[in-house]
């Protein structure tokens, strides 16, 4: 059994990964409504990914004896100034996430709640790999986002992405 207190932080942070899921669905809508279908594609991946990621740590807080408390998602922006806007807004927003595992991972060493360690370092892991992805993305689009040839194959690369459910697992 864990604490009231990380009971909480997951809980809040099974939050935080569906709202990610919605920001990045968005994403995936405004990218949808310029005909840029491959990059879209990635951020519609991005928000399955976000949704397995809530859904582990639903899972765990099942399987430690926790109460699951859902809390509330925001409504994720939706209007965006351009392409390039909108992955340092994905990377921002990954950084956000890694913080906030972070701050689990610290409370639960805290306490010595080793279970809850072992089962966040998958996340961490994650994490490294999201936001290293995200910049690599913002180097990318910086690149292109202004020459149409160029953000055509970009956007074809991007189409290439599959959802793996439960990748690393």
């Amino acid at each position: 059994m864990i604490s009231t207190k990380i009971g909480a932080l997951i809980n809040d942070q099974i939050a935080k990964e569906q709202y990610a899921a919605q920001y990045y669905l968005s994403m995936s809508a405004w990218f949808s409504a310029r005909d840029l279908d491959g990059i879209a594609n990635y951020f519609r991946v991005q928000s399955k990914e976000e949704l397995m990621h809530a859904d582990k740590m639903f899972d765990y807080m099942i399987d430690v004896g926790a109460e699951i408390v859902l809390g509330e998602i925001p409504k994720p922006p939706h209007e965006f100034t351009d392409a390039k806007e909108i992955f340092e807004k994905a990377l921002e927003h990954e950084k956000i996430v890694t913080k906030s595992i972070f701050n689990i991972l610290k409370n639960a060493n805290e306490e010595g709640d080793f279970a809850t360690v072992s089962f966040l370092q998958w996340f961490v892991n994650e994490q490294v790999e999201e936001e290293a992805n995200a910049s690599q993305l913002v180097t990318k689009i910086k690149m292109v986002y202004d020459n149409p040839s160029a953000m055509y194959l970009f956007d074809q690369e991007l189409k290439q992405r599959v959802f793996v459910p439960d990748a690393g697992n």
